[in-house]
């Protein structure tokens, strides 16, 4: 199956793709089923199930369900619309969608948290159902939120990928070897044979503005997290450190005092200032999950801002490699923490630094998939266990030493020739092999690690 950069990279809120971006989507679809068919609704009714449900308050999943009911999307949204929205559906206790009429929803009944066993389908699961005036269910359908704000009903699930729509592409990649075996035939680099794909479904001139509203968004992103302090919410406490620690490192710049391994923490700061955005609910680049948006927008900060010869035109070939990169591991593994763990955000999201930087900075087809796989593997293992929930801890702090790695794998492959010993298709493999297996306490349920650990009050 095809996965545009779009799909990989997509414009959102936080603090989750998948817990928030995901859950807000699917109430999206079902309004559309509830206009499009015969229905003649008069309530609406939401169950969360699984990971959605156990660390459903901390990832704000309640606040997304209900807005997501009342017609928000996270592509668009409005953080003060909402805000006055939520206000007056809990005084209402009604949703008034654009095409429906009112219906009745008071969250505190209707939107259950079932911490029973998952559904079948994925841990991410939930039901919504539209009912008549005796609360009968007229219609009802379940949602699987897969990681990375993508959503499948459970006919889709079941019936594996999603029929293919759109003209074919010239080079239907779905595995890190037939993407070298195409480069090596064709002399292309994974960018350009990316770009070919992308130009097959979209015109140039969309995918050039899309691609810029993509950096200028993890720009601006990155911008707000330098600049703005406070606690950050949830109850944890948590300080936002981006800030000073920025203003620390302007003020040591140029004063020729810094040890070399100072620029770790420009690197770690631009991951910072992301992920502390994303906690708070701002708006983020999906990269290729919320939990993990800081890494690709920081090792793109870092190459333009320090190291020389970097230029803003190359910034579609660093996406372009990135998402190809992306795409495969979602295909042949996973990108969701309740599926596989952390190693399947925060991991894939170094590999797609990894790359994207490798192929800016020259390196050829073989580089950039050593890169990817170094970045990969050495994230290969980690549990998702966020205390309380919240993606504060550890994700925030996970993003800046993955941005790093992303950064240090790349330097690595440069130093070779593309020739290594685990092929990335192999590393993927083996996050879908670790994450089958890991227990469901490190899966982003907050059952386990750091979760219980860590006091959380």
């Amino acid at each position: 199956m095809f996965l545009s950069v779009f799909d990989i990279f997509k414009v959102g809120i936080g603090p989750s793709s998948s817990h928030t971006m995901g859950p807000m989507v699917a109430a999206a679809r079902f309004l559309d089923l509830l206009r499009a068919g015969p229905f003649r609704p008069w309530g609406l009714r939401a169950r969360l199930h699984g990971s959605l449900a156990f660390t459903g308050v901390g990832h704000a999943t309640d606040r997304a369900v209900i807005l997501g009911l009342a017609g928000f999307r996270p592509d668009d949204y409005d953080a003060d619309a909402a805000e006055a929205a939520l206000a007056r559906i809990r005084e209402a206790r009604e949703v008034t969608p654009e095409g429906l009429p009112p219906l009745a929803f008071d969250p505190a009944a209707d939107l259950v948290f079932d911490y029973g066993p998952p559904l079948p389908g994925h841990p991410n699961g939930m039901v919504l159902e539209a009912t008549d005036a005796q609360g009968d269910a007229l219609v009802a359908e379940t949602y699987y939120s897969v990681g990375g704000g993508f959503v499948l009903t459970a006919a889709e699930l079941e019936g594996g990928a999603v029929a293919e729509t759109g003209p074919a592409v010239p080079y239907p990649f779905a595995t890190a070897a037939g993407m070298l075996a195409m480069a090596q035939d064709t002399g292309k680099s994974i960018a350009e044979m990316k770009r070919a794909n992308e130009l097959a479904r979209r015109g140039a001139a969309e995918l050039e503005s899309g691609l810029g509203r993509l950096w200028q968004v993890m720009d601006d992103c990155i911008d707000r997290g330098l600049a703005r302090e406070g606690t950050l919410p949830g109850g944890l406490n948590v300080k936002r450190r981006a800030p000073a620690i920025h203003a620390a490192l302007e003020a040591e710049s140029g004063m020729n005092l810094s040890p070399p391994h100072q620029v770790n923490d420009w690197i770690g700061v631009y991951a910072m200032a992301v992920n502390e955005e994303n906690a708070a609910g701002g708006q983020v680049v999906t990269a290729p999950t919320n939990g993990a948006a800081g890494v690709v927008p920081a090792v793109i900060r870092y190459w333009l801002g320090h190291v020389p010869g970097a230029h803003r035109d190359r910034l579609p070939d660093f996406f372009l490699t990135a998402a190809a990169i992306g795409g495969i591991i979602k295909t042949n593994a996973s990108i969701s923490g309740a599926e596989a763990g952390c190693q399947a955000e925060v991991g894939s999201a170094s590999a797609m630094a990894a790359a994207g930087l490798c192929a800016v900075m020259g390196g050829s087809p073989a580089q950039v998939e050593n890169a990817a796989e170094i970045a990969l593997e050495h994230h290969l293992g980690m549990t998702c266990d966020p205390v309380r929930g919240l993606v504060q801890v550890p994700c925030i702090e996970r993003n800046g030493l993955g941005a790093i790695k992303a950064v240090s794998a790349a330097s690595l492959s440069l130093r070779g020739d593309g020739t290594h010993l685990v092929p990335l298709d192999a590393c993927i493999e083996t996050l879908r092999q670790t994450g089958r297996d890991m227990s469901e306490k490190y899966k982003e349920t907050s059952l386990g690690g750091l979760a219980v650990n860590v006091p959380n009050c």
